[in-house]
């Protein structure tokens, strides 16, 4: 730290300022407000996770997300936070980070309808025509001109927002990850497709993911597209989890290195997903709900699943021995259990490529991405500082 330019002590040029509290505003500010609230909610007895150091209660800038099945000790905490800290209880919530959440007994929806109008307005697309896929198998050979989202600070202003609306939305992700790779210099047939998704959300606005009651055993899918980028000629990996019925976790990213074989990019996406899915049974453990069995991990390459349970490690699967490696430990410690699936019903063929309409919407159904139902109840409270 520094005396500001032209604000410099004579007397005492090396001097700072000591802040008796912190600034509202400043780089620091954030980290510590985190410091005082994480202190003050471990005297209380809260533990940081080991999979998450945050995850003591989820804590954004200066909203607090308080939940739990017993409203006694939920009231008990607030009370002491009230104590220590200048709050405004909400009461349940309702919209939390742009995110509304419905309720009734046995289900929350989560969904976000308002931020998805917000983006369609900056687009001026908010009474467009609706369409029923994201994405398109085949594009038109000519491309018509758009006065708005031709403009590249629009459309990288908007494909960022799309970004956080696949919080809610996985059936978009994949329209998304192709959309955010073309930031820096999008084309003709760019703008065609981000227009051609900004429609299909202008049909599907009211969309979002349940969770609902079921049994807590963790299972995940995975998915990869050999070569299916015709430039790079790069493999995209595609996995998704489900806490028994209920969607919690979802990735659609490009592989770092060219797959030389189907199977090797299968493979590389299935250790990826191994990696989630650790971290993923740490966090369930960490609230209280142990898998006492493998997880189970789909897939549909025979010939992955093969190399994963061989034990012999060949010649010509050198360049994946890592992986290799890191898959076979977890088999082998029971942390996971690989199993093979049809194509058809592999649910992780979503985030990979571009699907036809009605293959799209079989497996957005297996995801459980539905409309928001008309009426819904329940108990979480958000408290604003």
């Amino acid at each position: 730290m520094a005396q500001p330019k032209g604000f410099v002590d004579v007397i005492n040029p090396d001097y700072v300022c000591h802040l008796h509290k912190a600034i509202y505003g400043l780089k620091q500010a954030p980290r510590q407000w985190y410091n005082t609230l994480t202190a003050h909610l471990v005297s209380m007895g809260f533990k940081h996770s080991l999979s998450d150091p945050s995850l003591l209660t989820l804590v954004y800038v200066d909203d607090i997300l308080i939940t739990g099945d017993n409203n006694t000790l939920i009231s008990n905490i607030i009370q002491q936070l009230h104590q220590h800290f200048n709050m405004k209880q909400l009461g349940e919530v309702h919209s939390f980070l742009g995110i509304q959440i419905e309720r009734n007994p046995n289900q929350f929806f989560l969904s976000q309808q308002n931020y998805a109008a917000s983006i369609l307005e900056v687009a001026q697309l908010s009474d467009c025509k609706s369409l029923a896929n994201p994405t398109c198998t085949k594009l038109p050979s000519n491309f018509s001109a758009d006065s708005i989202l031709g403009d590249p600070t629009i459309y990288r202003r908007i494909t960022g927002s799309l970004q956080y609306l696949t919080l809610t939305r996985s059936d978009i992700s994949y329209s998304v990850n192709l959309l955010s790779q073309h930031m820096h210099q999008p084309l003709p047939q760019h703008i065609y497709l981000l227009k051609h998704l900004l429609r299909y959300i202008r049909g599907t606005i009211n969309y979002g993911i349940p969770i609902t009651k079921s049994n807590l055993m963790l299972s995940s899918f995975s998915d990869a597209d050999w070569a299916g980028d015709p430039t790079s000629r790069k493999s995209t990996s595609g996995y998704c989890s489900f806490l028994g019925d209920t969607l919690i976790s979802w990735t659609v990213k490009k592989q770092m290195m060219v797959a030389r074989s189907s199977t090797e990019s299968e493979y590389r996406a299935l250790a990826a997903l191994t990696a989630d899915v650790v971290w993923l049974r740490r966090v369930l453990t960490d609230f209280g709900i142990q898998q006492s069995a493998p997880t189970d991990l789909y897939c549909d390459n025979t010939s992955a699943i093969a190399l994963a349970n061989n034990p012999v490690f060949h010649a010509r699967t050198k360049h994946i021995e890592i992986d290799h490696r890191f898959v076979r430990d977890h088999i082998y410690h029971s942390t996971i259990r690989l199993l093979p699936i049809n194509t058809v019903d592999q649910p992780a063929d979503i985030f990979t490529k571009s699907l036809s309409t009605p293959r799209f919407q079989q497996l957005r159904s297996k995801l459980s991405v539905t409309p928001r139902p008309n009426s819904l109840t329940g108990d979480i409270r958000t408290i604003a500082t």
